[in-house]
This record gives structure tokens, sequence and C-alpha cells, in this order.
């Protein structure tokens, strides 16, 4: 199967320079669109009593900081990048909605061997609704 488009799930850790690497060296040898995403955290989501913050304002300026770390790591490869994506809410639902709006048919994620990802794992997550291939990339712990 030779695949179109490649999008790539990054947590803007040190691992996603490692990852990305990974997937344009596979978007190159395919041909392939290679499109990033990074979902944050909805604060909406976390609190259900009053807070003191302004959640649009806190929402636009992770958006904008997911963006600016994207970017630094598009500079990092020679590949080009089609779309950078940044979301908020369900780390399944956006990344879902990621693969129906840009045709996207293979995710890359990385996925620690480590004691916490065997409890809290986005990649978990993302095995039992992506509707398309899914590519999990060891990462050292």
């Amino acid at each position: 199967m030779s695949y179109k488009h490649i999008l790539v799930a990054v947590d803007l850790t040190a691992d996603s320079a490692i990852l990305l690497q990974k997937a344009a060296k596979l978007a190159a040898a395919l041909d392939a669109k290679l499109s990033l995403i990074h979902i944050d955290v909805s604060y909406a989501e976390l609190y259900t009593g009053l807070i003191d913050i302004n959640l649009a304002n806190a929402q636009q300026k992770l958006a904008d900081e997911g963006h600016q770390r994207l970017q630094a790591l598009q500079d990092g490869i020679d590949y080009p990048v089609h779309k950078s994506l940044v979301g908020a809410g369900d780390l399944s639902d956006e990344i879902c909605e990621a693969i129906h709006e840009q045709h996207v048919d293979l995710v890359v994620c990385g996925h620690h061997q480590d004691f916490w990802s065997k409890i809290l794992s986005s990649a978990k997550q993302l095995i039992n609704v992506t509707p398309v291939d899914l590519l999990m990339v060891p990462l050292d712990s």
C-alpha cells in the first residue's frame, strides 16, 4: 500500500523531533504529503466550577505557542510540511476529525514503553478509534 498523506501526532517534547524525522523519511520515500498535529488539553474540559481566567485568551495563547513550536520542528527537517494543525480537546476526536478533513491515510505517533504509559496511554486511545492505518513508533523512556 502506498500512503498519500501522513499525519504526525506530536506532543512538542524532544521526542517529537525524532518522530518527525522518521515520518519525513517515510513521506519522502513514498512521495506523500506530510502534516503535523498537536492537541492541547482544553481548559474548559478540566474545570467544572468557576475559574478566574479568560479561557478564550488562554486557549489562543496555547494555540499560538503550539504553532510556533510546530514551526521549530518543521525547520529541523528536509521535507515540506503540508499542514500544521493545533487542536484542543479530546485527542482521539481531534485526530479523527483531522483525518477526515485532511484526507489522511496514515497516522504516525510515538509511544513510550515505560510504567506510566502502561497505565495512561494516548496510543491505546488512538488504536481503538483511528479509521486509518496507525504507525506506532517506540520512544526511549
